[in-house]
């Protein structure tokens, strides 16, 4: 048997990237899978992709009204929601002195409130079904600081410490909480980053990606699969005594 068969999910900017190759993944498991993005075009297409176990849910994870009309869509069609993965992020760089508070609040809202009011919108189902199993989505720039990108890394380190106060709150309920850390890993966002660090650090559009690649010790950047597997496993029964972690998916860039 497929490690999630009978198991629904829910992935928050399951569009694209990293989310994207984790809805594969689940489908290729035996999961039902809905698709959460606020880019539709993209959320269609990779829903698409999974068949008759794809939905397609416009969330834009900064509306609670959106976050709770997706979760009742899912839960009429499927019956229920038994895993979520909160990987619906965003990065933006800027010195302390261009540090604005829209910036600020725009980060929060989607990094660290939508991580939160997305588990909100989950658990009384999840325990009506007696548990499940929620996957946040942090990054390894939440295990330490870095200069010009103090919003996001704070907001990272939040979702770590998210993930542990939750997982202790729900394991009455059995609701597993983890986490995933990831590295560098090569997503449609990069192109972004990259722009934003040649910027900051005086650098040909390019030279970041190829020296984060470089510098990881296993000598190349991740690929979106390479995040999704562990994702699978924190899942699936096989993570089924483990709880409150947040697993460093990168590479051997960060110990802990």
């Amino acid at each position: 048997m497929s490690r999630l068969e009978g198991k629904t999910a829910v992935v928050t900017g399951g569009a694209r990237g990293i989310g994207r190759a984790i809805c594969l993944a689940y489908a290729s498991e035996g999961a039902k899978v809905a698709v959460a993005d606020r880019l539709m075009d993209d959320t269609q297409e990779t829903a698409a992709l999974l068949g008759g176990a794809g939905m397609a849910v416009p969330m834009d994870v900064t509306d609670l009204g959106a976050i709770a009309a997706g979760v009742a869509s899912v839960e009429k069609k499927w019956g229920g929601i038994d895993i979520l993965v909160n990987n619906a992020g965003i990065f933006n760089m800027a010195s302390i002195d261009e540090v604005t508070v829209d910036d600020y609040r725009r980060q929060y809202d989607v990094n660290v409130a939508g991580t939160i009011f997305a588990i909100q919108a989950v658990v009384p189902g999840m325990r009506k079904r007696g548990g499940g199993a929620i996957i946040n989505f942090s990054s390894q720039a939440g295990r330490r600081g870095e200069p010009n990108i103090t919003l996001y890394c704070s907001t990272k380190a939040a979702v770590i410490s998210i993930t542990q106060s939750l997982a202790l709150e729900l394991a009455k309920d059995r609701i597993r909480v983890n986490a995933i850390a990831p590295g560098v890993i090569d997503t449609p966002m990069w192109a972004q980053v990259d722009a934003l660090f040649a910027r900051y650090e005086n650098k040909p559009v390019g030279q970041k990606k190829r020296e984060v690649g470089e510098a990881v010790p296993l000598g190349y950047m991740g690929a979106p699969e390479e995040v999704a597997e562990p994702a699978v496993f924190l899942a699936s029964e096989e993570a089924r005594y483990i709880t409150a972690q947040t697993l460093n998916v990168d590479g051997g860039n960060w110990m802990s």
